[in-house]
């Protein structure tokens, strides 16, 4: 039998090691969250500040109010962090609370707002989805969330982006599973405009699934 490289067993002891600590320090951040230590929670905002904020900047109109968001998220990760289980991934159980945190600013903010008219406009694809969006820069996506109204933005990004079902959606956000299809249909046409025309981007992706 071939014996392993004694180099090989420290590479592995050394990654394994170097996760071990993480999850130790990931686990006292949580405690030290628990018990209300300032630093804990502030150690904790800035960890993972940039990865809130990328969530609520697909769903607010700009970055003042993706900010708003994302403070009200993490005052909802520290109230609730006593619901959070260490045995399991922390980011999911952020993502959650950021995404809650945006459909209550929607309620508070944007429920009444009347959804811009569709433009008139002709293009050869049925629809817009991931595929499109995996080819987009960063700041492109967040440009073009931006550009749609708060209803098609809220619906296409829990939709395409977040994954949830038509159902899921309707009961979050109190509307019909027809409204909530609705309103993704008229999200992905718009779409589609501002990659035809402001990123001058034509992608194939997949059907409606809605």
């Amino acid at each position: 039998m071939e014996a392993t490289h004694p180099g090989h067993f420290f590479v592995w002891s050394n990654t394994a090691n170097q996760y071990m600590t993480k999850i130790l320090q990931m686990h006292l951040l949580i405690e030290g969250c628990r018990r209300q230590q300032s630093d804990s929670q502030l150690k904790l905002y800035k960890q993972f500040f940039s990865y809130a904020m990328g969530i609520s900047l697909r769903y607010c109109n700009g970055r003042e109010e993706a900010l708003e968001v994302t403070n009200d998220g993490f005052l909802k990760v520290f109230a609730k962090i006593d619901q959070y289980k260490v045995d399991q991934p922390f980011l999911p159980w952020l993502r959650k609370i950021i995404i809650n945190a945006s459909i209550d600013y929607h309620r508070k903010y944007h429920k009444f707002e009347s959804p811009l008219p569709l433009l008139d406009i002709t293009l050869s694809h049925e629809s817009v989805g991931n595929e499109a969006l995996d080819h987009l820069a960063f700041d492109d996506l967040i440009r073009i969330m931006q550009e749609l109204p708060p209803v098609y933005r809220l619906v296409f990004n829990l939709y395409v982006v977040d994954g949830l079902t038509h159902q899921e959606i309707a009961e979050k956000l109190n509307i019909s599973v027809g409204s909530s299809k609705s309103n993704l249909s008229k999200a992905r046409e718009k779409i589609k405009f501002f990659l035809a025309e402001s990123l001058d981007v034509h992608l194939k992706s997949r059907g409606h699934g809605g």
